[in-house]
């Protein structure tokens, strides 16, 4: 999870990845620097950052356009805990099912990698939800932003049998749409889950952010185990949600509209 850094690139970063001479404009959410056609952004984990621009300079995805990252001067991913990838254009819309889609593309292309091991030093809120979500740990949330809910759904919990591989486990609002080319994926969040998992956490925050319509759930059931996967995918953004600092009532109640939605295929 990066840093909450409101600053913009230092001149030496942006000197590195010779970018210098443009000046920073903030996007949002993010935060995530402009500078001409590359974006600057701070990260957490210099280990992660490195994986993920060697992994998106490498990935060959069709029908996808990928933020390819941007080597520095002297040849390195991350300078002063900054990344820079280039811009692409676009912007998230509404276009659920083709999110899946993409989802679909992106973890076929990504069957093969190797499981990252800095997976195992994760300790960030993220990766505690994502453990409770699946019956790994039990920790105590607050009842009042989800841990009530997450209660009465872990029990619904089944085992599945599904094979786990490295996935992009936070592609709603991450795919950008513009015209007639082809869907732009702006980030990689990486988790070892199924790739059927990562698919239902779309479908999830489509439905509790996204303003979906109630089929959304229906029309990807030929995904294998959906019930239970779209469950863990509920658990998780509840786990999320109960333990964010910036919780809040608004965010809860789409979380109540998609357990609603959920809860009819349990």
């Amino acid at each position: 999870m990066p840093p909450p850094q409101a600053e913009a690139p230092p001149e030496h970063v942006r000197t590195a990845f010779g970018v210098r001479e443009h000046e920073p404009e903030r996007h949002e959410p993010g935060p995530v620097w402009r500078c001409g056609e590359a974006v600057l952004k701070p990260v957490g984990s210099t280990t992660e950052a490195a994986w993920v621009a060697r992994t998106l300079d490498s990935l060959q995805v069709d029908g996808l356009r990928l933020a390819r990252p941007l080597r520095s001067s002297d040849g390195r991913w991350v300078v002063s805990g900054w990344t820079a990838s280039r811009h692409l254009e676009g912007q998230p819309e509404p276009r659920h099912d083709e999110v899946v889609s993409v989802a679909q593309r992106l973890h076929a292309a990504s069957a093969e990698l190797h499981r990252p091991s800095f997976l195992d030093d994760r300790s960030d809120l993220y990766a505690v939800a994502d453990a409770a979500a699946w019956g790994d740990t039990d920790p105590e949330l607050p009842g009042r932003w989800g841990g009530e809910a997450f209660a009465d759904l872990a029990g619904a919990r089944l085992p599945v049998d599904l094979r786990s591989q490295v996935v992009h486990g936070d592609l709603f609002g991450n795919v950008l749409f513009t015209g007639s080319a082809a869907p732009a994926v702006i980030d990689f969040t990486p988790y070892w889950r199924p790739p059927e998992w990562a698919a239902a956490v779309v479908v999830v925050d489509a439905l509790a952010w996204g303003g979906a319509d109630p089929n959304l759930v229906h029309r990807w059931s030929s995904h294998a185990e959906w019930p239970q996967v779209l469950l863990r995918a509920l658990l998780f953004r509840i786990a999320v949600h109960a333990l964010h600092p910036r919780a809040g009532e608004q965010s809860l109640a789409g979380l109540r509209r998609a357990v609603t939605l959920v809860r009819q295929l349990l």
